[in-house]
């Protein structure tokens, strides 16, 4: 069981990036992770994820293109 001083930072944490009070970067830097791989994993943990509208256009956008490619 993780700490509680630590369990109430990644709470208070968490919620901060929620409501963008904080970036990816200083969540990161706040919880010590070294990459942003860390902090992607520890949000996908917690079920944030970080996609945008354009994040899903673009990917539809390359899956047409890749089934152009295939036919």
């Amino acid at each position: 069981m993780k700490d509680l001083p630590r369990a109430a930072l990644e709470s208070l944490a968490l919620e901060a990036y929620r409501s963008c009070a904080l970036t990816a970067a200083q969540l990161r830097r706040l919880l010590g992770f070294q990459t942003r791989m860390e902090v992607d994993a520890f949000l996908n943990e917690h079920e944030i994820f970080d996609s945008s509208a354009a994040d899903f256009e673009q990917d539809r956008e390359t899956l047409r293109e890749l089934r152009m490619k295939e036919a």
